[in-house]
């Protein structure tokens, strides 16, 4: 069981913070869980700025609260390291580039209707993040799974999340309140915290169907969307198409797919799709308030409960809480291993022998990651230019 306090294991500069934060905005593609296993290379792996058991402390910490999951594992690492200056300035980093990115792709997608075609770029990035994810779950697993009952823990969610399709989140805080229990045999002081998960119905329908949206109607939508959503980004698609298109009709159903597909091929947090949702509706200073409403509470919240992280890991019953969190988060690396590697070793423009590359691609970077400790910026970049040089050979067939 791991002793938290807000003090940084060595002193970080800001400038190194800015320069590590910028670069993982720029390289971090694969969703919420990527972006914490390509962190954790950094942070715990290469640069030893915390360690196993503090990191996986703070990803269940950020289970507890609500907004977009990745971004709060940032800025909580700010936190730890440099205070409140430090969690504003990892946030920012990790958000910023990739928000003038989207913004970029948003107005291009405007003005001319379609978005660049980025599938060979994609292609070969997918094999090197799922090296990626599962090279991070290999090298928590000895800290969060320290027990045959964890191990049951962690079995049990990823059942519960494989088979009865229960979220994600709904499956981390149910195994950390399991495990504490059985193991504890304490009955939860918080159990109304766990009913608090959101839904669509709990956001206030404040927009008439179909009337003209404002600036100040996105941000304030994208602020309740930030203060309520749990989970990761992903979870933002479910609000948007039920609010935006169904009920407010703010945007087309083609709309809203292209906004997504944008932020899925932009790295960094999967919530700048927000970005482009504010775009659409209200130009650019709707892009700015979409943006700025759905981080703000994560920078708020974040700030408001990173030093109680200390006091849960003394307290008897919430420090097993956390470590039974912590088995859920195995649970869902190993899920997503598992469906993003079925998607990530397709052939690419349907030529079956790009399938063969794809999986060399996935083992030698995982090789790389294992056994070597190569910088998980670098094979990303480098999956990038094997996936174009493919595409070129293919081309030429």
């Amino acid at each position: 069981m791991s002793q938290l306090d807000t003090n940084a294991p060595q002193q970080v500069s800001y400038g190194k913070l800015a320069r590590l934060f910028l670069r993982l905005s720029l390289f971090a593609f694969g969703g919420p869980v990527a972006h914490v296993a390509i962190a954790q290379d950094e942070l715990v792996t290469r640069r030893k700025w915390l360690t196993h058991e503090h990191y996986l402390d703070l990803i269940a910490a950020t289970n507890l609260i609500p907004g977009p999951n990745s971004t709060e594992v940032m800025i909580h690492v700010g936190y730890t390291l440099r205070g409140i200056p430090g969690a504003l300035l990892t946030g920012a980093c990790f958000i910023l580039p990739t928000f003038f990115l989207t913004l970029a792709l948003a107005v291009l997608y405007v003005s001319s209707g379609t978005i660049p075609a980025v599938e060979a770029l994609l292609w070969g990035i997918k094999p090197v993040i799922v090296a990626v994810i599962a090279a991070a779950g290999y090298r928590l697993v000895p800290s969060a799974l320290k027990s045959r009952l964890l191990w049951l823990t962690c079995t049990g969610a990823a059942a519960a999340i494989l088979f009865l399709h229960v979220p994600e989140v709904v499956a981390m805080l149910g195994a950390g309140a399991i495990y504490a229990v059985i193991a504890t045999r304490i009955t939860p002081p918080f159990a109304a915290l766990l009913v608090w998960m959101p839904s669509a119905q709990a956001i206030a329908q404040t927009v008439a169907a179909g009337s003209r949206a404002g600036v100040s109607d996105v941000f304030f939508y994208f602020l309740k969307i930030g203060s309520v959503l749990f989970g990761s980004g992903y979870v933002l698609i479910a609000y948007i198409q039920q609010d935006l298109v169904n009920s407010f009709q703010w945007l087309s159903s083609r709309e809203l797919l292209d906004a997504i597909a944008i932020g899925q091929v932009t790295p960094g947090p999967v919530s700048t799709t927000a970005t482009v949702v504010g775009y659409i509706v209200a130009g650019f200073p709707g892009a700015f308030a979409a943006t700025f409403g759905i981080f703000l509470p994560s920078f708020i919240l974040v700030i408001l409960t990173a030093p109680l992280i200390p006091k849960l890991r003394r307290s008897r019953f919430m420090s097993a809480f956390l470590n039974g969190v912590n088995a859920g988060v195995i649970a869902a690396i190993t899920i997503t291993v598992a469906r993003l590697a079925g998607e990530a070793l397709q052939p690419l423009n349907g030529i079956s022998l790009t399938s063969a590359v794809a999986v060399g691609l996935a083992i030698a970077a995982l090789i790389a990651l294992v056994r070597f400790k190569l910088n998980a910026t670098w094979l990303i970049f480098a999956g990038a230019v094997v996936g174009l040089l493919v595409q070129g050979i293919a081309g030429g067939v």
